[in-house]
């Protein structure tokens, strides 16, 4: 058996030793459960559509993009920097090669190995509950994950043109700025974007720790069962993911034009 089947094999003892650790009985579902579904279901074709619950939710989905925008700028320019030092282009030698794969990629790791929720209760438990502290924790997070796939992009360049610059005496730095960046901006904004709405998301989740935004409204929606609006805020936040997909898709074939 290769390493993939032996994964596999392990995976699939792991669900079935799970799947006998529940106790199947009739407490696992809740007695009203079913209830609660059928009432989540009818609010979806009946959302608030008041002007007081309009305006909130218009004031906290700009809360929301505010703290995505924000802190997936920070992460664009601490992924851009760490992305390129963990690459390995700038360096050759064997010091700097082992900056560059442990250093830098090392921090990478430990950016993106810790969720930005709990980046975030972190940092409302240094500064308080502070726009700060979601700002901050979607930009180490966030700045982590595409500081690894920058670097990788990077890795993947083809050497031909490369090697070209390297014969006409060009330095690291001009190979960096015209030969590296150029070939890789599409990859890097698409991979961007993708990121941009997954901060949206995330935006509001993080939300839920008292932070304002979708999110916030949305669970005190839900402490108080009044579903119709909590579907309202879940429509805001759709068509504020949706409008970032149809905007990196515009970016994108401007690009490639």
């Amino acid at each position: 058996m290769n390493k993939r089947s032996y994964l596999s094999t392990i995976l699939i003892i792991v669900f079935l030793f799970s799947l006998t650790s529940i106790q199947w009985n009739k407490e696992l579902f809740h007695s009203g459960g079913g209830e609660t579904l059928l009432q989540i279901i009818k609010s979806l074709f009946q959302p608030d559509l008041s002007i007081s619950t309009l305006l909130l939710a218009l004031k906290s989905a700009w809360i929301t993009l505010a703290y995505a925008v924000t802190g997936i700028s920070l992460a664009l320019l601490i992924a851009f920097i760490l992305g390129i030092l963990a690459s390995g282009v700038l360096f050759n030698s064997g010091f700097g090669r082992w900056l560059s794969f442990g250093v830098f990629r090392g921090t990478l790791s430990f950016m993106r190995a810790i969720h930005e929720l709990v980046w975030a209760w972190l940092f409302v438990a240094a500064i308080g509950l502070s726009p700060f502290a979601a700002i901050f924790a979607l930009a180490i997070a966030y700045g982590g994950a595409l500081g690894r796939v920058f670097a990788d992009i990077l890795n993947d360049v083809p050497q031909e043109p490369l090697n070209a610059l390297k014969s006409s005496g060009a330095s690291k730095l001009h190979i960096l700025l015209y030969a590296y960046l150029p070939m890789t901006a599409s990859n890097m904004l698409s991979y961007t974007m993708y990121r941009f709405e997954c901060a949206i998301r995330s935006s509001a989740i993080m939300s839920f720790v008292g932070l304002g935004g979708l999110g916030y409204q949305i669970q005190l929606s839900l402490s108080e069962l009044r579903y119709h609006e909590v579907w309202t805020f879940m429509f805001f936040l759709i068509v504020l993911v949706s409008a970032v997909d149809l905007w990196s898709n515009m970016l994108r074939k401007r690009l490639i034009l």
